[in-house]
């Protein structure tokens, strides 16, 4: 127990409930990661992915270092904790994070009943790389949303940062941490994938004769030698409702020559062309087809929320980079923006240009009218001190986020049709 946890006398016990958990301070954080687990740094990282002053982060791992954040406590998409600075009373720090919806936790319970040894990793509190992405259950770069009760506007403060690296121990000791943040508690899981475990052996023990018999033709008028007589083929099978889930690559020895594949980097493209080729049975079109090779490497890493996230995963998220001719942080503002609309969003990103009359010119009077402060034009972009808007060939405005005077814009929040709206989600924080 670090001396912060200690104030006030004997620590009190673990609180839990399935959705609410708050967990004493913990000892201060030593090594050069801030977690020992590769969802721990995730989750630190993907904040340190967007994060506008590199100072007040490593301002933030001091203070965790030094033991500054007391219990902190977890409930559906929100963590909180009072972090101590250099005022005597501390500040409330939260990091907010997106529930999941019914839908998607539907995908990442039906991924770990499907695999029993998914079941087991996470009753050995540990969280398998397929089960974490099947319903992107680890956040990506600009999913989190730190907030302060200190006077620090940056983004994120070092209090915030300090609850954020603490944060990623707690993932470490028990990963249904995560699963919480994300909006279901660890007996309801449990609970949930038993019922489904249930569901699935009855089917399997249902009698074989309970399945639809397929249309088949015999061996013998196959071969007919009279090509008139040959009966009509088959349908081919209907397309299966979503993409297949790629094989497990066994773990083994080295291959001839001392080469041994990554697994991960081979699950992710086995994942990428089950999608592709199902996209293309089902519509016709490959969504990547009409690519350049920088849109797709973007659309790639924006597809994959641990890619360049985790030490695993790092390398293939520069390689994208390097085979682009870019730097790992263009292609990280490049995700930003993909996540933010795809490809119209990361149009608006790299292609500034001049919009007719009209909608454009509109907007600065609708601001003004809103009470927001004086925005500067320039081409398609309209600038204030630390947010900006970027209209959009398709109509829509983008919104942008920068620390003051450092012209260093990064996509933030939802496209809307009215740049007031497009503008909402970022004056909240």
């Amino acid at each position: 127990m670090s001396p912060r946890g200690r104030r006030g006398g004997t620590p009190s016990p673990l609180r839990h409930d399935d959705r609410r958990r708050t967990f004493p301070a913990l000892e201060p954080l030593s090594g050069a990661e801030p977690a020992a687990s590769w969802w721990g740094n995730a989750w630190a990282e993907a904040l340190e992915y967007t994060a506008l002053d590199p100072a007040r982060l490593a301002r933030g791992r001091d203070y965790a270092a030094r033991g500054h954040v007391d219990a902190i406590t977890v409930t559906p998409g929100r963590v909180t904790a009072y972090v101590h600075g250099s005022r005597p009373r501390p500040y409330r720090a939260e990091i907010r994070v997106r529930p999941l919806s019914d839908d998607e936790w539907g995908d990442v319970l039906a991924a770990a009943a499907a695999r029993p040894d998914h079941i087991a990793a996470l009753l050995d509190k540990d969280v398998p790389h397929t089960l974490a992405a099947a319903a992107e259950l680890l956040p990506a770069p600009g999913d989190l949303v730190p907030d302060c009760s200190c006077p620090d506007d940056g983004y994120p403060c070092k209090h915030a940062a300090a609850l954020c690296y603490q944060t990623a121990r707690l993932l470490d000791e028990d990963p249904f941490v995560l699963f919480l943040m994300r909006g279901r508690g660890e007996r309801e899981i449990l609970s949930d994938l038993a019922r489904r475990n249930a569901t699935r052996s009855a089917a399997e023990r249902a009698p074989a004769d309970a399945a639809p018999a397929l249309p088949t033709v015999p061996a013998r008028d196959a071969v007919a030698k009279d090509p008139s007589g040959l009966p009509p083929l088959p349908p081919p099978f209907p397309p299966p409702v979503r993409p297949g889930r790629p094989p497990v690559y066994p773990q083994g020895p080295a291959a001839p020559g001392g080469f041994t594949p990554d697994p991960l980097a081979l699950d992710q493209l086995a994942t990428e062309a089950a999608a592709r080729a199902h996209a293309l049975l089902t519509t016709g079109d490959d969504p990547a087809g009409d690519l350049t090779p920088w849109q797709d490497a973007v659309r790639l890493a924006a597809a994959h929320p641990g890619s360049g996230l985790t030490a695993s995963t790092r390398a293939l998220y520069r390689d994208l980079a390097a085979a682009a001719d870019r730097t790992p942080t263009e292609l990280a503002r490049a995700v930003a923006a993909w996540r933010q609309g795809g490809l119209a969003a990361l149009a608006v990103l790299e292609e500034p240009w001049d919009p007719p009359a009209g909608a454009f010119d509109r907007a600065r009077p609708a601001l003004a009218a809103a009470g927001l402060p004086s925005f500067r034009p320039w081409r398609n972009h309209l600038s204030a001190d630390a947010v900006q808007l970027r209209f959009g060939r398709d109509g829509l405005w983008y919104g942008y986020e920068s620390d003051r005077d450092r012209e260093d814009w990064w996509p933030r929040g939802t496209p809307d049709a009215d740049p007031v709206g497009a503008l909402s989600t970022l004056l909240e924080r």
